[in-house]
């Protein structure tokens, strides 16, 4: 990593959206594939003036890593006016790919074209979008973001 070492926390989805809602130097990234985008759908942030940056870490449906994650991320900095947000939260379906998507920006993001200057937190929204599976092996009941009933649209 280099200089401006970062390190990678976590909050629960209600926390994301405050944030979100309350900092305006803050982006939420879906690391979540395009299929679960279009089916399962997408947290809508809408009602707080800001929009989601749709980035694949894994591609469906050999779910390979997405080699072009970091530059696709600086694209979508640069498109939103080149400014580095203050802090990046990550989402995915449950936790684990947005936690490996948070810690390599973390890493990598200073190594990248425009150093990742600015950017002083990566936060991964445990629970992700679905949350854990329930006794009867479904996702969205227990927890999560659409179970916390917030904000969310499907295509």
């Amino acid at each position: 990593m280099g200089s401006g070492a970062r390190s990678v926390d976590a909050v629960g989805p209600e926390e994301a959206f405050r944030l979100l809602g309350e900092a305006p130097d803050t982006r939420l990234v879906d690391v979540r594939t395009r299929a679960e985008w279009s089916f399962v759908g997408l947290p809508d942030l809408s009602p707080i003036g800001k929009q989601i940056w749709p980035i694949e870490w894994t591609r469906f449906p050999d779910m390979a890593p997405n080699p072009a994650f970091l530059d696709e991320l600086q694209g979508l900095i640069a498109r939103d006016g080149g400014q580095t947000p203050r802090q990046i939260l990550f989402i995915c379906r449950s936790g684990a790919r947005s936690l490996a998507a948070a810690q390599a920006v973390a890493a990598g993001l200073d190594d990248a074209p425009g150093d990742g200057a600015g950017l002083e937190r990566c936060t991964n929204v445990a629970e992700g979008f679905e949350g854990d599976l329930d006794s009867d092996g479904h996702r969205g009941r227990i927890n999560g973001w659409k179970a916390r009933g917030l904000p969310w649209r499907q295509s």
